[in-house]
């Protein structure tokens, strides 16, 4: 079996860890502990519960529940840290888990079993509902860090493709959206 899956499941994972890091890096501390409405999460906690749960899920996967018993969920979501260094800290111990996990995996490995709070699921599964809750949170990220800068007058530094930007953007890199196939 070639590997390729694994390296693409890495790939996305960095992808989405950097997206969430370059939001963040925009924005002081106090922006990132200001919670949008009553009703929304701070960058801050989105973070300290992205952490708590990469850490949980990845660590030694392939033989223990990825709902660890040392686990507190519910405190995943009180913005306590002390200062931003401890909140970069807590959301890197579960960044280097998912790694960790990744280089340790093979193509081979997607087919067996692991388990969450008791559920059977393939790694394949476990990693692409991973990635995905992943993604989910680090959109709010990035929307949320946007309104903020907004909010503060801040110009913010685009993640993707600015607005308008798109044929410049495939200019640069020559594709031709007309002949897909002669590519640079």
């Amino acid at each position: 079996m070639t590997s390729e899956i694994i390296p693409a499941f890495a790939a996305e994972f960095a992808r989405y860890r950097s997206l969430g890091e370059r939001s963040a890096a925009q924005l002081t501390w106090p922006q990132l502990r200001t919670s949008l409405d009553p009703e929304t999460n701070s960058i801050a906690v989105i973070m300290k519960h992205i952490g708590g749960n990469l850490r949980s899920r990845w660590t030694d996967a392939l033989t223990t529940d990825g709902e660890k018993p040392w686990r507190n969920r519910d405190s995943e979501f009180i913005d306590d840290f002390a200062d931003r260094e401890a909140l970069i800290a807590h959301w890197n111990t579960g960044w280097d888990a998912v790694e960790s996990a990744l280089a340790s995996f093979t193509d081979a490995d997607l087919t067996k079993t692991i388990y969450i709070r008791g559920e059977a699921h393939t790694l394949a599964l476990a990693l692409t509902r991973s990635l995905s809750h992943i993604a989910y949170h680090v959109g709010q990220i990035v929307q949320q860090a946007r309104v903020h800068a907004s909010r503060a007058d801040t110009a913010w530094q685009t993640l993707s493709i600015p607005r308008g930007g798109s044929a410049a953007f495939n200019t640069q890199k020559g594709f031709d959206p007309a002949n897909p196939g002669a590519s640079k």
